[in-house]
């Protein structure tokens, strides 16, 4: 059984992560910006707190589930407009971020910080010109 402290530095580091990483969404003004972002890593991150309290022999099918359910979200974000297709990027980035609130859940602070530190970069490289004419 996990300690009630853990879980709440576990529920308040998800909320935090998305949160970095709704901020850049939103600064870019993106379709999901911070709450959405939040939401998805505390929803992830809380899906697999309660698996592990219940039944811990499920998380893995918990996570299929997650994984699987977020999908039909950022697909929500995505839409095409003339010859140009807009909202892939909001839609992946929601979608990393349930595997960021999936691994604070499961209390892997390390690679938590890692992906998130990772993400922030890669939704920066838009902005280098080399990576703009890819």
């Amino acid at each position: 059984m996990t300690e009630p402290t853990e879980i709440l530095i576990r529920l308040v580091f998800a909320t935090l992560a998305g949160g970095f990483i709704g901020l850049e969404r939103e600064v870019v003004h993106k379709p999901a910006g911070v709450r959405t972002h939040m939401l998805v890593c505390l929803g992830s991150a809380l899906f697999v707190l309660v698996t592990l309290e219940t039944l811990p022999n499920e998380v893995a099918r918990i996570i299929a589930g997650i994984a699987t359910g977020i999908g039909f979200l950022g697909a929500g974000t995505i839409f095409k407009a003339k010859n140009e297709v807009h909202g892939l990027t909001t839609a992946a980035s929601v979608w990393a971020v349930a595997g960021v609130g999936i691994a604070i859940g499961l209390g892997y602070y390390l690679m938590m910080i890692i992906s998130v530190v990772l993400i922030l970069i890669i939704l920066q490289l838009n902005k280098i010109e080399f990576f703009r004419k890819l």
